[in-house]
């Protein structure tokens, strides 16, 4: 049965006031219920030519809501319909926890909450322009300690909408932190408005969205370009500057990589962080990359040991990172300059010049964010010696550390085929079968023949410190192989004549990692506004954690909701170590 469609219920004149013009716009909804409330919201929002940039939305729910649900209860009214059939796809089955979901092109976030109403209000890091308190599903969620958890998520000034109007005793408990009626008595309409000083133990975060400026990303791997894509969204104009010649010159340019969730039996802050990734890169990656050529939700079969049962990730596949680094930089607002490799930082009032070798300019923007890898460590001892306030903020970052690897690939034969598997295989080591080659992969055989339109297998990849001798190519083919043998025999007994024949190429590059192996994103410097951030350390995960480490930046720069949990969240918080003893 659809919801009543009361006019209180409706975004009414005063909300489409207040949010025009804004660069971003953020709700809070203590009930999804069928989403009938979100649908009106952004059918308002897609109606309003003076809408801000951004629409947040962040909505509680205690279970997920059915695919089946949301469409039925738009059904009744077409302007809502499609709307509904765009989102109901993305919902699916979803864990208890934080789920952000993109919805027209980036522009309106959904971030659905499920679990309980104050334990999730806990989770939350933003202050909401306006707020829906729906007690009429489960009134026994409230009490005082649970407004008090929604108060700490208003900034004064924030609108309430409370349904049913007069619920006692909530709007008692209102009063007692800080909300005011507005209008007519037994109005729904109060306002956080409270008598005293406002106080709070979080972390500075923007009361109200600043205004887009100007942001240099150094570096264009996953990391960077992500940063630069989410930022644009936004309306930042970004520069991206590159050392080498080339879009993910760097350990993002292996020719495919693995999207898979990390498993513990006790379902870590990583295992949790990588599930949000994937879910976030996926969404991206169906709109700018061209399925089963540039990559693929194949599903990937997880089997550590012989005699281990194995696991099946449905939500997982294979990509081409540097197709999806071009992808991002290619959207507007974004410019790319290569060949820049930037030497040193300076700041001149609220400017930071990117210099090169010789102490020359190569770009001026209002914030940075170091998405270099462990080229970020070199560039941030030498801020040091200008800005010694930064110096002992900086003994909190995490060590970071280059591990090579070496992938090993190879063209496939068609008569392999049947003796490989048809998806992605991955443990101890990794298999990624049947992956198009064209002509702008570079593809090349022994030979050096170009095998556009073929399929190639990639296996690896190896992991040693960059601090010792590297090994010859011959020993990390051997490894992977070796590997392989275990993993899958009847796979290595079929790659066995390619690696005999030397057949076989090697992808070689460097990953950046940090000591627990989470990546490492937020503000370096002080103050409410900080203008210098870091997004690196993604490991072997960057397919898995850039986007999520993306949204994570521009949310706590722009003062939005967090796309995970806030307690999530700190465990990549870039000054998360303690100083050396």
């Amino acid at each position: 049965m659809a919801e009543s469609q009361p006019q209180d219920l409706l975004p009414d004149e005063g909300l489409q006031l207040a949010w025009a013009r804004q660069p971003s716009w953020r709700i809070l909804d203590t009930e999804f219920a069928q989403g009938l409330r979100f649908l009106r919201t952004w059918q308002a929002w897609l109606a309003d030519p003076h809408r801000p940039r951004l629409l947040h939305y962040v909505a509680l729910t205690p279970q997920t809501p059915a695919t089946g649900s949301l469409l039925q209860a738009a059904a009744p009214y077409p302007e809502l319909l499609s709307l509904a059939q765009e989102l109901a796809p993305l919902c699916g089955v979803l864990s208890p926890g934080f789920h952000r979901l993109n919805l027209n092109q980036g522009r309106v976030l959904l971030t659905l909450c499920v679990g309980e109403t104050r334990a999730l209000l806990r989770e939350q890091h933003f202050a909401a322009d306006a707020v829906v308190l729906d007690a009429s599903v489960a009134p026994g969620e409230w009490d005082r300690w649970t407004c008090k958890a929604l108060a700490r998520c208003c900034r004064r000034g924030t609108r309430l909408t409370l349904i049913p109007p007069s619920h006692e005793p909530i709007t008692t408990w209102l009063t007692q932190c800080g909300f005011a009626p507005q209008g007519a008595p037994r109005s729904n309409q109060w306002q956080f408005n409270p008598p005293w000083e406002l106080k709070t133990t979080r972390q500075p975060q923007p009361l109200h969205a600043p205004v887009p400026a100007t942001c240099a990303v150094i570096g264009s791997g996953l990391a960077g370009a992500s940063v630069a894509a989410a930022l644009a969204r936004r309306g930042w104009q970004v520069q991206v500057l590159e050392a080498g010649a080339t879009p993910a010159a760097g350990a993002s340019g292996l020719p495919v990589g693995l999207m898979v969730p990390h498993v513990s039996v006790d379902d870590s802050p990583r295992s949790r962080l990588s599930r949000s990734g994937i879910r976030l890169t996926l969404q991206q990656t169906r709109h700018l990359l061209r399925a089963e050529q540039d990559w693929a939700q194949s599903g990937v079969l997880e089997h550590r040991e012989i005699g281990v049962s194995t696991l099946w990730h449905a939500l997982a596949g294979w990509i081409k990172p540097a197709r999806l680094v071009q992808a991002w930089l290619a959207q507007p607002g974004i410019t790319f300059a290569p060949n820049a490799p930037v030497a040193a930082l300076r700041r001149e009032g609220d400017v930071w010049l990117l210099l090169d070798t010789q102490g020359q300019p190569l770009a001026r923007a209002s914030h940075v964010v170091l998405a270099n890898a462990c080229a970020a460590t070199q560039l941030l001892e030498s801020l040091q010696n200008t800005m010694p306030t930064l110096r002992s903020r900086l003994t909190h970052l995490p060590t970071l550390q280059g591990v090579r690897g070496v992938l090993s690939w190879g063209v496939q034969p068609p008569g392999d085929a049947a003796a490989l598997p048809p998806y992605p295989i991955n443990g101890w080591g990794g298999l990624i079968p049947n992956v198009p080659l064209d002509g702008a992969d570079g593809g090349e055989c022994a030979d050096g023949e170009a095998h556009a339109g073929t399929k190639a297998w990639y296996l690896g990849a190896t992991y040693e410190a960059d601090a010792s001798e590297p090994a010859p190519l011959a020993t990390h083919h051997q490894t992977n192989l070796d590997k392989l043998r275990t993993l899958l025999p009847a796979a290595a007994q079929a790659l066995d004549p390619a690696f005999a024949a030397g057949r076989v190429q090697a992808w070689q590059g460097k990953r950046c990692v940090s000591p627990d192996r989470l990546p490492v994103v937020g503000p370096l410097d002080a103050g409410e506004s900080p203008s210098l951030w870091i997004s690196v350390g993604m490991g072997s995960r960057g397919l898995s954690f850039a986007v999520l480490c993306a949204e994570l930046l521009a949310a706590r720069l722009g003062g939005e909701p967090l796309p995970v949990e806030a307690s999530l969240a700190r465990q990549l918080e870039a000054l998360r170590a303690g100083p050396p003893s």
